[in-house]
Order: structure tokens, then C-alpha cells, then sequence
């Protein structure tokens, strides 16, 4: 990268000397606000590029991933540093689509602070409330920047006003546009003592009210001159503390208010060392010692993002919490998402001892060397082997652990197959390597369909996923419909008699059994009795007729789907002294389960989750009404904080395949849901005779 004057940067303008000279500030906002070019901007307006765009090695700033290009979208987090006043802000823009919100939790984690980017052709919309809510639960700082001021709708007043609606009236301008005809040529600092616009007033008083003078505002509406250093200051220390949220009006393709935004960032939101770090465990489980941005404290980073690159191999990016990280330094490498969310996070906990490579600090594709990388700072790590995204690094002889950051949870499956016998054969290991780069995809290999499933957060996150695993890892995948694990059972009580009889040379085959076959709850399983008297059937076949009988069991009496909740009585049978045998009285066990299937007749099951679906307020009726066209039972619903509901419902699997696409579509990209498994129910007759026999 260069400066203004051409001349390439080096590792010491991006090694910041510590903590307090560094900014982590995360840009999050809706798909087409604007978030890139305004960083493209700010970088610009820095100097750390010469223009908004421009080639930095070879790669644009905004060319972070083919995938990137190819859907005119941000897909995947990207970081890129600059200088301001002294400061080190590196700057984490990420994707504003749905389906990568893995990437928005990623950044989040990364930063100290949050800019909400805003187009001013737009309002607020439900994602970014929802994300507004979720900064707010842990206090992080945030601010509000107006973007695209030179769109032909360009609506700046109309959208702090939406702003404030949605976030609350913590959230005011501290700048405004200025606007010469139908260009903003640039912006006004409403506490500048020259500023005549009518909000100034407005502004002052709430700063006021979030300064820790109490008395101020009693001096203030008694007369009192405020300078515009107190004010200043006020507003700073309210910024860092959470409590108060300006709007900043910046125009990426002018520059207007980027240096002012810069200014902003660097006075008002906080080092790292005043920012709380994640929670700290041994990896027993174990709590451990709270730790801050300590440059000679213990060393305790965290992997933001992994990436591979085709020629330095895996390259990690990670936020460093605590101590100093050095090249080729002994590293402890932990990942315990499971310990802490469960197995069915779809990521195995794991330890391994390795070594750092390379260090360097990010900028977009491009990479510049770093010496070391200092508690509080970003920066990537290559060869790490075994390191995964969100697991953490530490010191082998003091290792830690951090308790990941909860991603959201993939809720849309999509079975997928090798495409040739090569893709086969490097399938597995390049999924389980896609899986550690993206902790918001979970890979499934169903034992019982021999499908494997990925489970993931919408349409555009699997497209990205599969070109990716062409791209990076030579593997082409096709897909291919789910199939949903049914099961089977009987109608009623049933009696069968099973007589596997045959001669043919030798020693024969002979056995005969009598059953008598009941249904039982759902979740009984297979009981097995023996009431043969009089040794018809010789006691060492009576667990060969067991046998036979789950083995049919396993294989279906209908159309090839496990048959379940039986009790199976022996009740007679017959033997021959000679050819009487293990597998003939397994064989026997089989016919006698399936005569009795035909007298019985067979019901076919279905499963059913328990889901719990988040919405706002207004749209909970269309959503019961939707989980009631799919077959679901509603089950209650419960008040979420101030507008939102959660609705619960049982719903058959078959209905939810698309569920994940269907509710973000009835709810504008903010509802979601989670599922969990219920029980198998019988499936409606007419469903029933649809169901194609299992090969």
C-alpha cells in the first residue's frame, strides 16, 4: 500500500506501539449500504491509498474473494488498516447479506466498536435492528454513518429520523451536510460554536445529560457558557461508554465527512485496554483468570477468520487480547466450540501444540510483513495446521481458552454428492477444511440416508461454499433432494408365522416360528418376549428368531424404512434335530414379521421438530398462519423484549426443508428460528401412498 505521496508502506507504520494507539471498529449495515466503498474511502481520506479503489500489490482494496466479484456482494469479512492522527484503526467491513452473518458475528467479536452504516436512500431495516439489539446487550459503542448523500433520493433528515425511531433518541448528528445545490461539499460540527443549525441546541443538551458533571446541566439552563471542549469531551466519554450514538454524514465518492468521521473514531471510541475481553477458560473446563490488553500479559488471541491461500497455505486472522504474538513462536491451539454449545454445533473440540509462521497485517488480499502483533491489534498468522475459525492460541506452557462467540445457526439443508469418483475421494477431507474456515456451515454425514448434508444459512451461503470447494479444493459437488428419515410401524395386533424350509443336498434348512406382533408408544423401541413352552422352538434359536425379526425390522416391511415400537411375541415353532440352524430361525424370525406386517397393515412415521420462531410483533399472525399450512401445531407464544414474539410450534420435518428461505423472505431478512428434535407421528394416508419405496 502507499501513502499520498506514492511511497509503499512498511511493517512500521502499521505496528502500533500499544494498546492505547489502537482502534478496532467493525462497519455492519444492510447488503448495498455502502459499507466497502466507505472503507475504500476512509483509506483514501487517510492516505493509506492514493484513491478509492486503487490497485494496492496488484489487488483492489474491495477484492477480497472471487466469490465477492461474481455477486456483486461483500460474502466474506475483510480487514484493512490505516493511520489517523497517530491511531491505528483497523477497519473490519463485513458482509450485509443474511446468509453471511457468521462473518457480521466474526467482525463483531474483532472490534471494540460498531459503525452502522445507513444508506440515505433508505430507512432502517429489521437486520440492523436486530444487530442494533445485540451490540447494545454487551454495551458496545456505536455510531451511525449516512452514506450515498448523492443518491437522486438521498433523504438524510428522513433517515436519522428512522434511526431514531428504531435505535432510540441516544442517537442524534453531531454532523451535518452542508450542501452547495445538489452536492453536499461538506458537513457542519453542530458543536462548533459557529454552527447556526437549529439542532445545535438539541445536541448540547443531550451531551449534557450524558456528562458526568452532574451539576453541568443545572449551570447550563441557568446561563452558563458550555465551551465546546466540555462538550466535546462529554460527547467522547459517552460515546466510549455506549450511552450516546452520533450520526455522521459521509459521501464515499467526495470524501466529504470522511475525515471527520476518522476524527470521530479515533477521539470517542475506545483502545482495547478499556474494552471487556471474552471470558476466559482452562481447557478443562475450568475457569481462568480475567485478562486485558496487556502487551506483557499472557498471550491469549483468538482466530476471526481463516482463509486458504494457494500459496502461503491457511492463513489465520486473529484479534491477540493479551500479550504479544511473535513469528514462529510456540503456540497452544484450542477449540472447544462443542464444550460450550453442545455437539451439535458440528465442531469437534481439539488441542494441538504448533508453531506461528509468518505474521502480517491484512489488507484485503494483500498482506504487509509484521514483526509482532501486540495485545489489542489484528493481524494474520500463516501455516497454522490445525487452527480453526474461533478457536484460540495461547502460550503451550499457560494455555487458555476463550468461549467462542455464538453464531447463528444454520438452519437450511442441502444434501449434496460427489460428482465423480476423484471429487469422492477428496470430498471428505475438503468439506471438514471448509467447516474449520466457516463455523456458521455444519457438515452432516446421515449414517441412515448415507447423505451428506450441509447445513447452512441460506441459498447464496451454500452457492459460495460450492465454488469455493471447486475453486480452492478441486471438488465438484452436485445437489440433490433430501431425503427425510421416515420410519414404519403396525397398524394393530398381528399374528405371523414365519417357515424358511429348503433341501437341496446335504444338510437342509428348517425352521418354524409363530408370532404374535402389537404396536407400543412411540419411543418404546423393540420388545421382545418368549412364550414358547413345551421347547418347539430350542432355547439357543430363540435369540436367532430375535435376530431375524430386528434385522427385518431394520430394513422396512412397507417401503424400506426401520420399523420401530413393536412388541414381538414367540409364542410356538418347530425344529429339525439336524437342519435347524442359527440362520434358519433368523430367517424365519424375518417372514414371520412380515406375514404379520400383511395382516396388520403398516403406518408410516414421520418426524417432527419443536421450532421456536423470533419475530417482530406485527408479523406473528402470517407466521402461525404459515406454520399451520405446514402441518404444524402450535404450541404457545412469548414475549421477547418490547416488539418481538417468539411462536412455537411441532412441524414435520418434510415442511421445513425450505423454511430457513421462506421465513426470511415473509419477514424481510429478520426473523429466525431454531429447531430441535420432537418424536415420530404418523404420516396421513394420502401423504403415505406418496412415498416411493426406499432402494
Amino acid at each position: 500500500m502507499a501513502d499520498k505521496n506514492g511511497r509503499k508502506a512498511t511493517q512500521h507504520d502499521l505496528e502500533a506501539p500499544g494498546p492505547d494507539r489502537i482502534r478496532n471498529v467493525v462497519l455492519v449495515g444492510p447488503s448495498g449500504s455502502g459499507k466497502t466503498s466507505l472503507l475504500e474511502a476512509l483509506l483514501a481520506s487517510s492516505g493509506a491509498i492514493s484513491r478509492a479503489g486503487s490497485v494496492i500489490d496488484g489487488t483492489t482494496v474491495s477484492d477480497y474473494e472471487e466469490p465477492e466479484q461474481q455477486h456483486q456482494r461483500s460474502v466474506s469479512l475483510a480487514v484493512a488498516p490505516l493511520v489517523h492522527q497517530g491511531v491505528k484503526i483497523n477497519l473490519i467491513d463485513t458482509p450485509g447479506y443474511a446468509d453471511f452473518g457468521g462473518e457480521v458475528r466474526a467482525g463483531l467479536r474483532a472490534a471494540d466498536a460498531a459503525l452502522f452504516v445507513i444508506a440515505a436512500n433508505e430507512s432502517v431495516d429489521d437486520a440492523s435492528r436486530h444487530l442494533w439489539r445485540e451490540c447494545a446487550q454487551v454495551g458496545m459503542p456505536r455510531a451511525v454513518v449516512v452514506t450515498k448523500l448523492d443518491h437522486a433520493r438521498a433523504d438524510h433528515d428522513g433517515v436519522v429520523a428512522s434511526c431514531q425511531a428504531v435505535f432510540g433518541d441516544k442517537v442524534m448528528p453531531v454532523f451535518v451536510p452542508v450542501r452547495d445545490g445538489d452536492t453536499v461539499s461538506a458537513v457542519d460540527h453542530l458543536l462548533d460554536p459557529s454552527s447556526t443549525d437549529d439542532r445545535r441546541d438539541s445536541l448540547i443538551e443531550a451531551v449534557i445529560e450524558e456528562s458526568e458533571d452532574e451539576g453541568l446541566m443545572d449551570r447550563y439552563l441557568g446561563g452558563e457558557e458550555v465551551t465546546e471542549k466540555t462538550l466535546v469531551a462529554d460527547l467522547e466519554t459517552a460515546m466510549a461508554k455506549g450511552s450516546f450514538h452520533p450520526v455522521v454524514p459521509a459521501c464515499a465518492t467526495s470524501g466529504v465527512g470522511c475525515t471527520e468521521l476518522l476524527d470521530l473514531v479515533v477521539s470517542g471510541f475506545p483502545p482495547p485496554h478499556e474494552h471487556p475481553s471474552p471470558e476466559v477458560f482452562l481447557p478443562s473446563g475450568a475457569p481462568a483468570a480475567a485478562i486485558s490488553a496487556d502487551p506483557a500479559g499472557p498471550l491469549v488471541a483468538e482466530v476471526v477468520k481463516t482463509t486458504s491461500d494457494p500459496y502461503v497455505g491457511r492463513v489465520s486472522i486473529v484479534r491477540v487480547f493479551s500479550g504479544t504474538l511473535q513469528p514462529d513462536q510456540p503456540l497452544h491451539v484450542s477449540g472447544h466450540f462443542s464444550s460450550f454449545f453442545g455437539e451439535e454445533s458440528g465442531h469437534e473440540d481439539h488441542d494441538a501444540d504448533e508453531r506461528s509462521g509468518a505474521l502480517s497485517f491484512p489488507f484485503g488480499n494483500a498482506l504487509v510483513n509484521a514483526s509482532k502483533l501486540v495485545a489489542g491489534d489484528i493481524g494474520s498468522v500463516s501455516r497454522l495446521t490445525t487452527a480453526e475459525t474461533g478457536d484460540t492460541l495461547s502460550d503451550p506452557d499457560d494455555p487458555r481458552v476463550l468461549k467462542p462467540w455464538s453464531m447463528p445457526d444454520p438452519q437450511l439443508p442441502v444434501a449434496v454428492e460427489a460428482a465423480t469418483r476423484s471429487d469422492e475421494d477428496k470430498m471428505s477431507s475438503a468439506l471438514t477444511r471448509l467447516a474449520a474456515e466457516d463455523p456458521s456451515l455444519r457438515v452432516e454425514r446421515n449414517p441412515e440416508t448415507q447423505q451428506v448434508v450441509l447445513w447452512v444459512l441460506g441459498e447464496a451461503h451454500v452457492e459460495v461454499a460450492l465454488d469455493r470447494l471447486s475453486r480452492r479444493y478441486g471438488v465438484t459437488v452436485e445437489q440433490r433432494e433430501l431425503v427425510i428419515p421416515l420410519r414404519e410401524t403396525f397398524a394393530g395386533k398381528a399374528r405371523g408365522k414365519g417357515r424358511h424350509v429348503k433341501q437341496s443336498g446335504g444338510h437342509g434348512q428348517y425352521a418354524v416360528c409363530d408370532i404374535e406382533v402389537e404396536p407400543l408408544p412411540p419411543g418404546s423401541g423393540l420388545e421382545f418376549l418368549d412364550k414358547v413352552v413345551g421347547g418347539a422352538v430350542p432355547r439357543q434359536f430363540i435369540p436367532s428368531v430375535e435376530k431375524g425379526v430386528i434385522a427385518q425390522m431394520q430394513r422396512g416391511v412397507r417401503n424400506g424404512y426401520p420399523v420401530v415400537d413393536l412388541r414381538v411375541t414367540l409364542l410356538d415353532g418347530k425344529a429339525h434335530s439336524v437342519d435347524s440352524s442359527d440362520m434358519a430361525f433368523q430367517a424365519a424370525g424375518a417372514l414371520a414379521l412380515r406375514e404379520a406386517a400383511e395382516s396388520a397393515g403398516v403406518v408410516m412415521l414421520e418426524p417432527y421438530d419443536e421450532i421456536a420462531v423470533v419475530v417482530q410483533d406485527d408479523l406473528v399472525g402470517e407466521v402461525m398462519s404459515d406454520v399451520s399450512s405446514r402441518r404444524g401445531r402450535l404450541s404457545g407464544t412469548d414475549k421477547l423484549g418490547d416488539d418481538r414474539t417468539v411462536v412455537r410450534a411441532v412441524v414435520p420435518q418434510t415442511e421445513l426443508v425450505r423454511y430457513a428461505i421462506d421465513l426470511r423472505s415473509s419477514t424481510h431478512g429478520a426473523g429466525t428460528f431454531t429447531r430441535t428434535f420432537a418424536e415420530y407421528e404418523p404420516m396421513a394416508e394420502d401423504l403415505a401412498r406418496q412415498v416411493a419405496p426406499r432402494s
